[in-house]
């Protein structure tokens, strides 16, 4: 007898129908045979449906059972396929309907209970754009589905509930949403008041965190340039509703959602150390998975030692920070990951580290200088907003911030004027697709950053004297908007451009 089950897989962010098809016959020698481009996870559900059944204290059939996962020209990869095949063996032992216009999707454990499974949100929005009623996840999975409104989301502890569930011997009630979790923002490594000195290096970071723009920081060894990047996510405001469910979608494709977790709300802050492989970073594999730059995405990638990099890592950067997404081909599948992520930078201005430092001398040589600075392309460079010196803070600085603790601005009142602006921003750009002002492409400049005569000489004039390339005269004048926006102002000012500029020497000097 046939039985069909929907279930679902997944190419990068977008989620396919898959009908999971089980054949139960009678006639031909015993066998449990799974068609239809499985991978080596989905080929395994035979072994783990079967013990989960025979643990669960169920009957498992000894006949000729065939699986097929159509469209069969699909790859299909994950352990996902579990519950549906499951579903569909067991409606033929206890002879209950399969809920027709509903997905069951789910990992099984040998015990029989559900496992928490990566992918439940996309899933669950799958469901919810094609009209569905229901999906039926695991018990750990379902406040991340439940996140979608207008369908059932049934929690699955094990086999043995569902099977009491279609017999109508217990009643499963579809789980609400509970909403994310509260935030806490004494968890962030510093905060702002801890920085001592590093005025100009804060603004900068107040600037770009503002308008989600890149940032470099160059400074010796001790400076504070990891310190003021560590403080960073303290002063990032909430993710908004449609930043959120874009990041969710995402982790939730990783599998890096917890157990009973669901909307991710503060922004992602991802550190990978210099040894990381360009796959690692921009994502792929086999079967492409999403690297750092999209699990940074509405975020912060924060690259500490950015010139011990691999020169093809940092280059991979490139068409992802123009673009704001990342698209990985394969022979059998091409995806398209979100990369919108701001880029903050660390480097030394030296190997040794203490180039024109006032404290110790540098013992590189010219020529070591040179091979270290090339490093960093011109391009690079040039995708990078804002180029921010740290020098060294004096000692005697340092203990007078130590004993008057109060002399600096918190972290909460610098993020009141980065929300503030970033509330503006998202006014502005209503029905454009997009957020921040680092996202305008030239026609948004155009028509939203309009410069007064005398802003507009300025800014002629300094692109002629330091040789600007188009893109760096085009991020002055975002940057200008952005500095315009945290003083509330509707017009750019000939301050703004004067600010703005400031932060693009466009090499390491």
């Amino acid at each position: 007898m046939l039985f069909k089950v929907t279930s679902v897989s997944f190419s990068g962010l977008t989620t396919i129908r898959i009908d999971v098809e089980v054949n139960i016959a009678d006639k031909g020698l015993p066998t449990f045979e799974i068609v239809g481009l499985p991978n080596k996870a989905v080929a395994e559900s035979r072994e783990r449906v079967r013990t989960a059944l025979i643990n669960s204290n169920l009957k498992f059939p000894l006949r000729r059972i065939t699986v097929n996962l159509a469209p069969g020209d699909v790859p299909k990869y994950g352990a996902f396929y579990d519950l549906p095949i499951a579903v569909g063996i067991l409606s033929e032992i206890n002879g209950f309907t399969i809920p027709e216009n509903s997905i069951f999707f789910g990992e099984l454990s040998l015990d029989g209970s559900l496992r928490h499974t990566k992918g439940a949100l996309l899933a669950a929005l799958f469901a919810k754009e094609n009209n569905m009623d229901s999906i039926f996840v695991p018990e750990q999975s379902a406040n991340e589905a439940s996140v979608v409104k207008g369908i059932d989301v049934y929690p699955i502890k094990d086999l043995n509930q569902l099977i009491q569930f279609f017999d109508s011997e217990i009643e499963i009630v579809p789980t609400l949403y509970k909403g994310p979790s509260s935030i806490n923002y004494d968890l962030v490594d510093f905060d702002m008041s801890e920085v001592l000195g590093q005025e100009h290096a804060k603004r900068a970071l107040e600037i770009a965190a503002a308008g989600g723009h890149n940032i470099l920081m160059i400074g010796s060894p001790g400076s504070g340039k990891t310190m003021l990047a560590r403080a960073l996510p303290g002063i990032m405001p909430l993710l908004n509703d449609e930043e959120s469910l874009e990041v969710t979608k995402i982790y939730s494709s990783a599998g890096n959602i917890p157990p009973g977790g669901s909307l991710i709300t503060t922004r992602p802050f991802r550190s990978p150390h210099h040894i990381i492989s360009q796959a690692g970073l921009v994502g792929g594999g086999t079967h492409p998975q999403p690297g750092e730059i999209s699990l940074a995405h509405r975020g912060v990638l924060f690259l500490d030692e950015f010139n011990e990099f691999p020169r093809s890592v940092i280059e991979a950067l490139r068409q992802p920070i123009e673009d704001g997404k990342l698209t990985i081909s394969r022979s059998l599948e091409r995806v398209t990951y979100p990369s919108r992520f701001m880029l903050v930078a660390a480097a030394n201005p030296c190997p040794c580290g203490y180039l024109n430092d006032e404290t110790k001398e540098c013992t590189c040589t010219k020529r070591e200088i040179i091979r270290y600075r090339k490093k960093l392309s011109g391009p690079i460079l040039d995708r990078i907003d804002l180029h921010v010196d740290v020098p060294v803070v004096d000692i005697k600085k340092l203990a007078r911030g130590f004993n008057n603790s109060n002399i600096n601005e918190t972290s909460s009142t610098i993020r009141e004027r980065i929300s503030r602006a970033r509330y503006i921003q998202q006014s502005r750009f209503i029905g454009e697709s997009i957020h921040t002002n680092a996202e305008m492409k030239n026609k948004l400049i155009r028509k939203y950053v309009p410069l007064d005569k005398t802003s507009h000489t300025m800014l002629i004039d300094a692109a002629q004297i330091f040789q600007l390339s188009a893109r760096s005269y085009l991020k002055i004048v975002k940057l200008a908007r952005t500095i315009a926006d945290l003083e509330k102002l509707d017009n750019v000012l000939e301050k703004h451009i004067a600010e703005a500029l400031q932060y693009r020497p466009g090499i390491i000097e």
